[in-house]
């Protein structure tokens, strides 16, 4: 059963799609695959061309392109979820003004990476193509990857004054950030788990789903995870929780979406496991990992 879900907010299990390439190049055929895979399986939405789709290694035509293709194979069966934020200002809004050209129902915006802003340029940055875009929004925190911690304050500012910025996607681990989001945002607006192992204790404070990199190998548990999670059954939650921990675990051996997508290869979900550099191939020790945890959860033959 799907999350129920409104005009505005996002709730329930997005799967953060990795892009399957061949030859360097975007592999249509192993993308549909995947995508048809996972609506199969029950899930909310698809997250095209985030960090688990190695956006950072895109170019700007092939960003839009994997946006168009995840519209296209989706056919409307769930929501998509575009990745179009940028270091610059400037590109997340031309990123975010084609996403919202081809109908996507949100666009997923990382902090700026890299440049370090402040919080008032933080701020500044969203608010901007919040204005400029009427596409609804989610801020995507995640301070391990960019080096910057968009506040609570910033946040909850940004939620309140900007109507179509209906959600944050947090990956900072910090449960007194997210607690106090919780607690003071407006009725539209979503907190989004965007790690995978801290899903069950986001929603216990009242996180409404997750954008999940888990959910491209396990889509219906994960699904179930947060519809119990949604339901109160905290209990039945946890038992999907600890039996996915270490999956959680192992699918973060390396740099994420390495394992991820090695592990869909292995299944024969999409046909190559290439990533680019400076991402590399898993090694063969973790590659040995992998496989064995597979076939604990019967995913491989052993």
């Amino acid at each position: 059963m799907k999350a129920e879900t409104t005009d505005n907010n996002p709730i329930g299990n997005y799967v953060a799609l990795v892009t399957p390439f061949k030859d360097d190049k975007i592999d249509r055929k192993s993308f549909k695959r995947l995508i048809d895979f996972v609506i199969s399986k029950g899930v909310d939405g698809i997250v095209p061309a985030g960090t688990t789709g190695e956006a950072a290694t895109l170019d700007y035509d092939e960003h839009i392109e994997v946006i168009e293709l995840a519209m296209e194979y989706a056919s409307g069966r769930v929501k998509v979820m575009a990745g179009t934020g940028s270091n610059s200002t400037k590109e997340a809004l031309q990123l975010t003004k084609a996403a919202e050209k081809i109908g996507v129902d949100y666009a997923l915006i990382i902090a700026p990476y890299y440049n370090k802003p402040t919080q008032k340029g933080l701020y500044e940055h969203y608010k901007k193509i919040a204005e400029e875009c009427s596409v609804k929004q989610l801020i995507y925190n995640i301070p391990g990857r960019t080096a910057v911690n968009v506040s609570a304050e910033v946040i909850l500012s940004l939620a309140s004054e900007c109507k179509n910025i209906v959600g944050v996607k947090e990956a900072s681990g910090d449960f007194k950030q997210m607690s106090e989001i919780v607690k003071s945002a407006p009725p539209h607006f979503s907190l989004i788990s965007g790690e995978d192992a801290l899903t069950l204790p986001i929603m216990a404070i009242g996180g409404k789903g997750v954008i999940s990199a888990v959910a491209n190998v396990f889509p219906s548990q994960m699904t179930e995870l947060v519809n119990r999670s949604l339901k109160g059954e905290f209990d039945k939650a946890r038992d999907i929780h600890l039996y996915l921990l270490e999956f959680f675990q192992v699918a973060f051996i390396e740099t994420n979406p390495v394992p991820v997508k090695t592990a869909l290869y292995l299944m024969g979900i999409i046909d190559s496991p290439e990533v680019r550099l400076p991402l590399c191939p898993i090694s063969q020790k973790n590659l040995e990992i992998l496989k064995n945890t597979l076939k604990k959860y019967k995913l491989l033959d052993a």
